[in-house]
């Protein structure tokens, strides 16, 4: 398994976590997060997203980079019918070491 890069290992540690600027930090102002068929575009469509979906905990089972970006596949345990749901992958399509510019989750 390759490792993932500090940018995406930082999303899976604070993203288990209560709404916290850290989180946010780590977008760019213009970034895109797309799940389940819906895209979010800015920030501020980021936050809204992240209000709607219920904190989970992260195991991360797989990290793969591919010519679509770095593909993160994980189990996600938490307060939800169907918990652990294992197989949700989250493919970091453009990023650097600062910022997260395009997320797209997907089972």
């Amino acid at each position: 398994m390759t490792e993932a890069p500090e940018i995406i290992r930082r999303y899976f540690e604070l993203a288990g976590r209560p709404d916290t600027d850290a989180y946010f930090a780590l977008f760019a102002d213009d970034a895109v997060v797309q799940d389940e068929g819906r895209t979010y575009r800015g920030i501020a469509a980021i936050r809204d997203w992240r209000g709607e979906v219920p904190l989970v905990r992260y195991e991360i089972t797989d990290v793969e980079d591919a010519a679509e970006g770095t593909v993160v596949t994980t189990t996600i345990s938490g307060d939800f019918p169907g918990s652990p749901f294992a197989g949700l992958r989250y493919r970091f399509e453009e990023y650097d070491a600062d910022r997260i510019r395009r997320l797209r989750i997907a089972p």
